[in-house]
């Protein structure tokens, strides 16, 4: 888990050479709700991409992948309400063809543009409305915050909020600033591996297609597959990387490198933490943090352990500091370590050590879970000094109302 102080805009904003938009073009019925985001750099873009390891593949991942990395993307396509998974030739027929609509409205080469899609998995994607949306929500684009808001919109389905981060950071020039601003959708069928999410990090800075893509993968890694709801692996999970070096910030060695590492790190991360924090039926976001392991992998597995329990997301649920589901789970995920070298926190209370129970205000640490959205679990141990932070969110009643009256 990287020390991280690239500091996260308040305000986010878009990145130098790029147009965004959002509309409603048909596909959800709620017509105040959009379902088609469009994105669109002004010169060509270095491209990388992350996908599911889902074998069940979407007809848009097997597109982009196809794609990327690359130095001359321009534009995404992005719609949600209709997953284009299991959808067999058709579906691939249609990701190709958003693809040479949008490469038509805007004069570039269909080769040109990457496509992403979410919602029900099995459904064909109702094309018509489809091509009025593109050619519509072209004639919106634009660089400004209320257009960045709707392209964040047109990306959710079951989300209550739009997730955007965004960093600005030092060029080459002292006078000069290059961004770095990512949107993401996900609320549910999330689990270890990404999950039923979208992400897209747009920046403005210069980097090589080789870098972008083993940063991604290696950020990606720490933040978007840290993130747990229920542990369900979807089709469609994408995470792309467009930098298009409309900033004239070369990115690529030293220091500069570092520090753009850092803020793309920076942007993902809350991109990551903000959708367990949105998680169906969720009343609690829990930061799991596990120091001590001989390397991060190690860290990483214990965490991740712990967030796929559901009676420790359960036990959250019931405000019940229950240390005994959290620590068994640590000793069946199947690393080694000393149990009588191993510490646990809950908010901040010393709940056990050293092999055995201590004695800890068990109200008090109830209270202080009910009355707190966020919860933190600490897991130390005395294996060596690396460290890992997962996030995942309570188990509730709700969420099994949700997905059991879920649209097929």
């Amino acid at each position: 888990m990287p020390v991280n102080t690239a500091s996260l805009q308040q305000t986010p904003c878009v990145p130098e050479g790029f147009h965004l938009s959002g509309i409603h073009c048909g596909i959800k019925s709620d017509p105040d709700k959009e379902d088609l985001t469009l994105i669109l750099s002004d010169r060509p873009a270095v491209a990388a991409g992350v996908y599911t390891e889902n074998l069940v593949r979407a007809a848009p991942v097997e597109l982009d992948q196809s794609r990327t990395p690359s130095s001359k993307i321009r534009a995404t396509v992005i719609n949600s309400g209709n997953a284009n998974a299991c959808t067999g030739s058709r579906g691939r027929e249609d990701a190709e063809k958003m693809c040479r609509l949008l490469a038509e409205r805007c004069g570039l080469d269909a080769d040109q543009v990457l496509v992403m899609s979410t919602g029900i998995i099995g459904s064909y994607l109702p094309m018509e409305a489809i091509r009025t949306g593109i050619s519509l929500a072209a004639k919106q684009l634009a660089s400004d915050e209320r257009a960045l808001l709707s392209a964040a919109r047109g990306m959710m389905t079951t989300d209550t909020v739009p997730k955007i981060a965004s960093c600005r950071l030092p060029a080459g020039d002292p006078s000069g600033l290059y961004t770095i601003t990512g949107l993401a959708k996900g609320a549910a069928m999330i689990g270890p591996r990404m999950a039923t999410m979208l992400g897209i990090v747009l920046t403005d800075a210069a980097i090589s297609p080789a870098l972008a893509q083993t940063m991604l993968a290696e950020i990606v890694e720490e933040t978007f597959n840290c993130i747990h709801v229920d542990g369900h692996m979807s089709t469609n999970d994408t995470v792309l990387l467009l930098a298009n070096g409309a900033a004239r910030a070369d990115v690529s060695a030293g220091d500069a490198r570092a520090a753009f590492r850092e803020g793309l790190y920076a942007v993902c991360a809350e991109l990551a933490r903000s959708i367990p924090a949105d998680g169906e039926g969720a009343t609690h976001l829990i930061t799991i943090t596990v120091r001590g392991c001989r390397d991060e992998s190690t860290a990483r597995t214990i965490a991740r352990t712990i967030a796929n329990s559901p009676l420790v997301k359960t036990a959250i649920a019931g405000a019940d500091p229950n240390w005994g589901r959290i620590v068994s789970a640590a000793g069946y995920a199947g690393v080694p370590f000393d149990p009588a070298r191993m510490e646990l926190k809950l908010n901040g209370y010393l709940l056990f050590r050293a092999s055995s129970p201590v004695d800890f205000p068990a109200a008090e640490v109830s209270q202080s879970i009910r009355d707190n959205r966020e919860v933190s679990i600490e897991l130390t141990f005395a294996e060596g000094a690396a460290q890992a932070r997962f996030w995942t969110t309570d188990l509730t009643a709700d969420y099994v109302r949700l997905n059991a009256d879920y649209s097929t």
